[in-house]
């Protein structure tokens, strides 16, 4: 198994005392699999993707991603999980405003020492960014962000690639194009694909669906069955 999330917990801190968001998730996800998280706004979606990903920590529980122990690495750890192993696409694009398309994508491969220019050169051409390449990313469209964003994330080839509402700032016929190129290009890698999203239909694409509710995984709430278990 490729990701694997055992009871993890996990509350933030308000005035008023801690309040859970997470509170015993269960969770596998295989290679080559593709699965959407849904539920509603403040349900610990985000936040689970981030768990699973390194860029948060578990209060408790246990977090194994390609065969290691997340929760027990260090910032640095951490940090070099998500070069080498972890991709993600945020909802904001979260673009390098002072480099180019072409270095934009180049970015996160170069950290992971993992940098391939023809490899980066195929995702360009396929993402339809190569007449763009040596722009900067404010005289680009939010679609053409969003393709940079995800040929910067595949760039690296990761294992896992996690997508926080990866159209949500699209409109609906560029969100369609973007999701299939994504969907489309991460099979090509082998890669395991897990989506944050609102849209059902970005939801449907995937080949199973969970819902977070009270800070559990409802897998029954999409008819499915097996690799999701909360307490």
């Amino acid at each position: 198994m490729l990701l694997s999330l055992e009871q993890v917990t996990k509350s933030f801190d308000s005035v008023d005392g801690p309040v859970p968001v997470l509170r015993g998730v269960t969770l596998d996800v295989a290679a080559g699999e593709t699965v959407a998280l849904t539920g509603e706004s403040g349900s610990g979606k985000s936040t689970l993707l981030h768990i699973a990903g390194g860029l948060e920590t578990a209060d408790g529980g246990s977090v194994r991603l390609d065969g290691q122990e997340v929760t027990t690495l260090n910032d640095t750890g951490r940090a070099a999980l998500r070069r080498g192993t972890v991709g993600v696409i945020f909802q904001q694009f979260n673009l390098v405003p002072s480099l180019t398309v072409a270095a934009n994508i180049a970015f996160q491969a170069r950290l992971a020492g993992a940098y391939d220019a023809a490899h980066a050169e195929a995702l360009t051409e396929a993402l339809g960014l190569t007449s763009q390449r040596n722009k900067y990313p404010e005289a680009l469209s939010g679609g053409q962000q969003q393709r940079v964003a995800i040929a910067r994330c595949l760039a690296a080839r990761p294992k896992l690639v996690l997508a926080d509402e990866p159209t949500g700032n699209l409109d609906e016929d560029t969100a369609g194009e973007v999701l299939a190129q994504m969907r489309a290009l991460v099979a090509d890698t082998g890669a395991a694909l897990m989506v944050v999203t609102h849209s059902q239909a970005v939801a449907a694409e995937m080949a199973r669906r969970l819902h977070l509710r009270g800070g559990l995984l409802d897998a029954s709430a999409s008819g499915q069955t097996g690799s999701a278990r909360a307490s």
